[in-house]
């Protein structure tokens, strides 16, 4: 849907991620768009009572890493644009903290957690050679 083909560091489509006019551009976005979906599909198998608690809570997390990225996008100096992926790292280290609770609970099978773990892990790996680059840059 979004994907092109992809770049060395999986960044955005001109290399660093840098120099992108659309966040929609940057395939890191992209992958935090692609972790909301799969814990959202995760997180309606968990318990009914569980609604307004973990379930939320993953879900709010899922959703603030590619909202962090597109908020630090849009920011006009690269100090901001690093606060904001600093907080997307935050959130997504929240993300893989409830996926274990949730195994741990008995919501989320071993390999689910497996599943969910290789895709934050690669997106740990987008967002530090994003934060990497924007480092060179200042």
């Amino acid at each position: 849907m979004w994907r092109n083909m992809p770049d060395k560091q999986g960044l955005g489509a001109r290399g660093q991620g840098l120099g992108i006019s659309q966040f929609r551009d940057l395939r890191v976005w992209q992958r935090g768009m692609d972790v909301v979906e799969a814990v959202y599909r995760a997180s309606a198998r968990f318990p009914k009572s569980e609604v307004f608690g973990l379930a939320a809570q993953i879900r709010r997390a899922a959703v603030s890493v590619p909202s962090n990225i597109a908020e630090g996008h849009a920011r006009s100096s690269t100090k901001d644009y690093l606060h904001h992926i600093s907080i997307a790292l935050g959130s997504l280290g929240e993300v893989e903290t409830q996926l274990e609770i949730a195994v741990r609970l008995g919501y989320m099978t071993a390999a689910d957690l497996g599943d969910a773990l290789d895709q934050t892990g690669a997106l740990g790996k987008q967002l530090h050679a994003l934060r990497d680059a924007l480092l060179r840059r200042q």
